[in-house]
This record gives structure tokens, C-alpha cells and sequence, in this order.
């Protein structure tokens, strides 16, 4: 085993101290150039074993400021060993490294900057959640008082009239006839189950005649219209949409033609 004065007489943080004032070179110099806290390279100087970590940090530590004022790092982290071979040091998990370069370390005005900036937001989401569940500020009366200053609300406006084809499905067979005002036929026969009669888009005044109205679902666009009626033969219906979403309002048939003189 190496000596652990190297032949020399000297212990390890002498011989370091040594190589280190040859050079001209600061504990701090060494520090920028191992990354070692200054602390540690002092306590290895003074061999004060107590205030630097387990024998592997340690041994570690010397061999980087070995290389760092040129001396043989092997040799130095032996010797180190050596002499810290009868000394009880501490577990390597209590201590708490600081790193040496300060350009590494964010700057203690940009921390506390982020820690409001995070308050600020937690703060802003909380007040955001208790203005949903609590509701509005104003309170009911001055929400009535509010309303009576400006007037009674604008009516809605009347919702727009269906539009769409007019499509009458059977849901059991049923016999129909659907015709112009004028006695035009547009169709007459029976509808199956599940069968559609689509009214054409040029019909004017279309008109429903069929003696089982109960079978007969009457849609316009994509809107299903009232019944037509129910249990009894039911004539004259209009077809026309607004008719038909009003309840199949009947038109009363064409007059007949006057006898001529």
C-alpha cells in the first residue's frame, strides 16, 4: 500500500495546500475547476475528516484536485484512504452537496417571482370556482329593480315555419288518397308497412283523404307532424306544412262549377 505521506513526511491536505500555492492557484480557482464546494476542499486541506462525506466522496473529491494542481491521483486518493481508514465517517445519504459553479443556481429573485406567480394563479382559479357555484354578484332585488329600469323584455320571435318534403309513412297498411283542391289526384292506392308517398314539391294546395288516418305517421323535413285524426275516415286534410304542424287543418273542398245558362 502507497504511504500516506507519499514519502514526503506530509499528510494529503498538506501536500494539496502545497501543489495548489505552487501554482499560484485560489481554493476557489480549484473549486471552478473540480466543481467541489470550497468548504470541501478546505476541510480536505485540514484534514478535518468530520466536515466532508464518506470515504468515497472524499477519496473522490481528492483525486479530482489531485489532477487539478498536477499531482498523481491514484497515489492521493490511496493516501486519503489511509488516513481516513480509523475514522467513522457519515453516511453518504445525509449529505447535502452544493453545487460550486453559482451560474448553475437560479437566482433567488426568480424563485420567489415563480412562487407568487403560482400563488396568483391558484388564487385566480379558486375565486374563478366560487363565482360558479355562488352564482352573479347582484343579488335578486337589484337584478328586478334593473329590469324595470330598462322595460320589459323584446317578444321572441315567432319560430320559423317547417320546411322540408312532406313524406306520409305507413306504420300498418292503409289506403289513401291525397289530391289537389281542384280534384287533381296526385295518388290514390294503399300504403304496406313501412311504404312512403313523398308529396311532390309543385302541389299547391294538397289535401288527405284516408279511412285509417292512426296508420299514417306525416312528416315535414325532419319534423313529425300532429295526427290527422284517429279511428274514422277523415277527408279534406291539407297537406301544406304550416297546415300540417298546426294539426292538419281541413280545407273545405272547391265549390262545384256554375251550370251554365
Amino acid at each position: 500500500m502507497v504511504e500516506a505521506d507519499g514519502g514526503t513526511g506530509a499528510r494529503v491536505g498538506e501536500r494539496l495546500r502545497a501543489a495548489r500555492e505552487q501554482q499560484g492557484a485560489s481554493l476557489e480557482d480549484v473549486a471552478a475547476r473540480t466543481r467541489i464546494p470550497t468548504r470541501h476542499l478546505e476541510s480536505l486541506e485540514a484534514s478535518d475528516w468530520s466536515r466532508l462525506p464518506a470515504t468515497t466522496y472524499s477519496v473522490g473529491f481528492a483525486k479530482s484536485y489531485a489532477s487539478a494542481v498536477g499531482l498523481d491521483r491514484n497515489e492521493i486518493g490511496e493516501a486519503l484512504r489511509a488516513e481516513m481508514a480509523g475514522y467513522s465517517t457519515k453516511p453518504a445519504a445525509s449529505e447535502v452537496f452544493e453545487p460550486a459553479d453559482p451560474a448553475r443556481v437560479m437566482p433567488r429573485w426568480l424563485v420567489i417571482v415563480a412562487v407568487i406567480g403560482v400563488i396568483a394563479v391558484v388564487a385566480g382559479l379558486l375565486w374563478a370556482r366560487q363565482r360558479e357555484l355562488t352564482g352573479p354578484d347582484d343579488p335578486p332585488a337589484a337584478a328586478a329593480s334593473q329590469a324595470a329600469a330598462t322595460g320589459p323584455a323584446p317578444a321572441a320571435a315567432p319560430a320559423s315555419s317547417p320546411s322540408g318534403p312532406v313524406v306520409i309513412t305507413a306504420n300498418e297498411p292503409a289506403w289513401l288518397q291525397v289530391y289537389q283542391q281542384d280534384g287533381t289526384s296526385l295518388f290514390q292506392g294503399e300504403l304496406a308497412a313501412g311504404q312512403s308517398y313523398q308529396l311532390p314539391a309543385d302541389a299547391t294546395a294538397p289535401l288527405l283523404k284516408t279511412g285509417k288516418p292512426e296508420a299514417l305517421r306525416i312528416s315535414v323535413g325532419t319534423a313529425d307532424a300532429p295526427s290527422v285524426g284517429s279511428g274514422t275516415t277523415v277527408r279534406d286534410v291539407s297537406l301544406l306544412p304550416a297546415d300540417l304542424m298546426r294539426g292538419g287543418a281541413a280545407t273545405p273542398p272547391a265549390p262545384p262549377p256554375a251550370a251554365a245558362p
